[in-house]
């Protein structure tokens, strides 16, 4: 019964532990189900093997007991005859005998076929045990199996964002902070600027007042009123 002992072991072992470990844990728990499933298949079939043989078995063993009946009553009927002189007495016990005997072999193989049908018994609740074994891991894996994908699924995001900020240039980054803040202040100063020009009145010197003098004293030195 090697066969049945086949049984994966995912559940009796710490798989956490282990899981940290692998390079890809969800690959690797899908191939653990599949194989928890194919054995399940297997003992599955093991089990109606099992089954039938219990089945057959007690159909040999009705088939005999109906057989060991009936040669009881052919004991019956042979003395019953030599009662009524049909048979001499001794035909009789030996006709009666030798049905006897024959139903004793039946009785006899009919205890070695019940013994059968207990070491199936034990052997098929055996069978069962691994079954319940394996459904309830099955069923378990499964759902850790979708809680993985979420994990990964989060560390992925995770990694992604990590690498996005490691990629971050931080120089170069606080370089274009300084020069938008520059451009900025340039830009409030210059504006600062205009609003001095359209707030204030600015007179342009006049030219023609600078050299009055100078055309007077030229004027007299020409003798000219």
């Amino acid at each position: 019964m090697n066969i049945f002992k086949r049984i994966l072991k995912i559940g009796q072992a710490e798989i956490h532990a282990l899981v940290d470990m692998m390079e890809d844990p969800i690959s690797l728990t899908e191939q653990g189900i599949r194989d928890m499933k194919k054995q399940l298949s297997e003992t599955t079939e093991s089990a109606a093997k099992v089954r039938a043989s219990i089945i057959r078995t007690e159909n040999l063993i009705t088939e005999k007991e109906q057989e060991a009946i009936q040669l009881g009553e052919k004991a019956k009927l042979a003395l019953t005859k030599a009662q009524e002189n049909e048979l001499t007495s001794a035909q009789g016990e030996k006709l009666a005998t030798e049905a006897l005997l024959i139903k004793k072999r039946i009785l006899e193989d009919i205890k070695a076929l019940r013994d059968d049908i207990n070491e199936y018994e034990s052997k098929r609740d055996e069978i069962y045990k691994h079954i319940e074994v394996l459904q309830f891991n099955i069923t378990k894996w499964e759902k850790e199996l979708t809680t993985l994908r979420a994990k990964q699924k989060v560390n992925e995001a995770a990694t992604m964002a990590n690498q996005h900020m490691a990629n971050i240039d931080s120089n170069s980054t606080l370089d274009m902070l300084q020069r938008v803040k520059e451009k900025v202040a340039n830009d409030e100063a210059l504006a600062a600027a205009y609003a001095e020009i359209a707030q204030s009145k600015i007179e342009l010197p006049d030219e023609r007042k600078a050299v009055q003098d100078e055309l007077t004293a030229l004027k007299k030195q020409m003798g000219i009123d």
